[in-house]
């Protein structure tokens, strides 16, 4: 007799896991929901991404104007230790 090949594996997976999911409609309900799950936190995740990479570019932007404004700044001389 000869091994199935994974084509075939795959197929008589695939038909098990239908049939669970015909018979025990619960389980079809939280497959779904985890699915879900995944989705919402897959969407937050990249709002969050969007939000800090916004946050970031404007503090860069806050800090380039800061170093260029203390850029300009006269720098006072450096007094010896010995006078007071």
């Amino acid at each position: 007799m000869m091994n199935p090949g994974p084509v075939e594996e795959a197929s008589k997976t695939a038909g098990i896991f239908m049939d669970v999911m015909k018979t025990q409609p619960l389980a079809l309900a939280l497959v779904v929901m985890n699915v879900a799950l995944l989705a919402v936190l897959w969407y937050v995740a990249t709002l969050t991404n969007e939000t800090r990479k916004r946050e970031f570019d404007a503090l860069h932007a806050e800090q380039k104007e800061v170093r260029e404004l203390l850029s300009k700044c006269v720098v006072p001389t450096q007094r010896s230790e010995a006078t007071p």
